[in-house]
């Protein structure tokens, strides 16, 4: 003990760096401060997990095209606890971005980004920011077929920005197209630069919050007079404010704990995304989503109507992060109080609605292609003539039931064709299946004039006068179907 106090008493002098950590932890904070507040240090807790397993990960990982998802599946089924540790990394990240998520509903819901603490919110909106961004290079990294065409996915969006759309698109790639550069690119993002970032930003916050002080709890200041609020908070500390540690900071070490626990719990239990099949740009057999954080802008983008999609893809982030921004400047005094303020709680309940709405949907996204699609059986198809049943069997390979249903088997991103005949002629069926549509590319170069020719003899025995008439229900498709209507 005694050699402990000198190498203590040695730090001290040398550095001060006792004295600034016993400050820090006996600073004190207002009264009242309860479980809300422990979001914040969550957020952190679920980055040092990131850190702590992230650091592990990148020491066997080879952010190289040929050996990317090689090294993967050795991580996912050879490495010892590669598998939990995949699976630490994944909920630890989903943790962090649901805890910074509820963190800024609260501060926002409590008025807590009032005067003076305008800055925290704008620092605390960046590092929501950069979390994201650390989830979306993330996912490139899995290197599979559904990891490379989200990239390709968020390319294009970045290339319908005006005038530096194809700047910024070849930024996201590293080049014309997805390759080693970009694993390369996004491996030094995930690992380095945006850690770097978030790292700063975390720092700066905490000043922020240290030199303005934590926002009380909305009944200890109901409302804010910056004229008149620096005094007010002081006077509250010095009459009833209570040491950080441990009178607050207790509860942040057992919720810290708690998340530790609930994401090792998920980890081995549920374990990591499954990878898909090893990447290939030319074979387009793939529906790329994103993970869950984003599925409901992934769904906005599914549902969008047709003629607004670059109007959109640009106007409503930078809309959506203008308004974010100007939140504090707008509103930064009077009350705080939720029942006082109804267009705050009803602007969170109706946002919050939505994206979880859209997650639901995002999540069944029944626009996407169905590449598990059956082929139609004998009942659906009927009794036909040969050409026709010949064009039935080519729907399905030729991969047309992907996109199209017939009596609730196939996809439902095209238009369902269980009556086609009833709609279209012979030759507008032709010319579709040839030159394309909105949605629909054309299969001019795919398809031969025989192949067209039974397609087309099939899909002209899909009426309600021809043969098979069958009703819609005649025909009880599979349980995924019925359960994606």
């Amino acid at each position: 003990m005694r050699l402990l106090r000198g190498i203590g008493r040695w730090l001290e002098d040398r550095t001060g760096l006792v004295g600034v950590i016993r400050d820090l932890a006996l600073h004190p904070v207002p009264p009242g401060t309860g479980w809300m507040y422990v979001l914040g240090s969550a957020t952190i807790t679920a980055l040092l997990i990131q850190v702590a397993t992230g650091s592990v990960l990148a020491m066997v990982y080879t952010p190289s095209t040929s050996e990317a998802y090689a090294s993967l599946q050795y991580i996912t089924n050879r490495m010892v606890l590669g598998h939990f540790l995949r699976g630490v990394h994944f909920f630890g990240a989903s943790a962090m971005i649901l805890f910074i998520g509820l963190h800024m509903i609260r501060v926002f819901l409590w008025g807590s980004y009032k005067y003076p603490r305008e800055a925290s919110w704008l620092s605390g909106l960046l590092l929501l920011g950069l979390t994201l961004a650390m989830g979306f290079t993330g996912q490139l990294l899995r290197w599979d077929q559904n990891a490379i065409w989200s990239v390709v996915v968020g390319a294009e969006q970045a290339g319908r920005v005006p005038f530096i759309g194809t700047a910024l698109a070849h930024f996201v790639l590293g080049g014309d197209s997805v390759g080693g550069a970009t694993l390369g690119r996004f491996f030094a993002f995930h690992v380095f630069m945006i850690p770097g970032l978030i790292f700063a930003l975390v720092g700066v916050h905490l000043f922020f919050v240290l030199r303005n002080g934590i926002s009380e709890p909305p009944s200890q200041t109901p409302v804010i007079e910056p004229e008149s609020y620096r005094d007010q908070y002081q006077t509250l500390l010095d009459e009833s404010g209570v040491p950080f540690w441990p009178d607050a900071a207790w509860r942040d070490v057992v919720f810290g704990a708690g998340v530790v626990v609930v994401v090792a719990i998920l980890a081995g239990i549920v374990g990591p995304p499954a990878l898909s099949k090893p990447p290939n740009p030319a074979i387009v057999q793939a529906a790329p989503r994103p993970d869950w954080y984003l599925l409901w802008y992934f769904a906005v983008l599914a549902l969008l109507p047709h003629g607004i999609e670059n109007a959109f893809m640009v106007g409503f982030p930078l809309l959506a992060a203008l308004l974010l921004v100007l939140v504090p400047f707008l509103n930064n005094r009077g009350e705080r109080r939720m029942r006082f303020r109804p267009w705050a709680v009803a602007s969170v309940l109706v946002v919050s609605t939505a994206v979880l709405s859209l997650t639901i949907i995002g999540e069944k996204a029944p626009w996407s292609p169905h590449f598990d699609a059956e082929p139609l059986p004998t009942a659906v198809v009927g009794q036909v003539g040969s050409e026709a049943k010949s064009g039935a069997k080519m729907f399905h390979d030729k991969g047309c039931e992907y996109c199209h249903s017939i009596a609730g088997y196939g996809g439902h991103r095209g238009p369902d064709l269980t009556w086609i005949a009833d709609e279209r002629t012979h030759d507008q069926l032709v010319i579709r299946i040839m030159n394309g549509g909105y949605n629909m590319p054309g299969f001019s170069s795919i398809l031969t004039p025989a192949e067209v020719t039974a397609i087309v003899s099939f899909l002209q025995t899909r009426t309600h006068h021809g043969a098979p008439a069958l009703p819609r229900d005649s025909v009880a498709p599979r349980a995924d179907t019925a359960a994606s209507k």
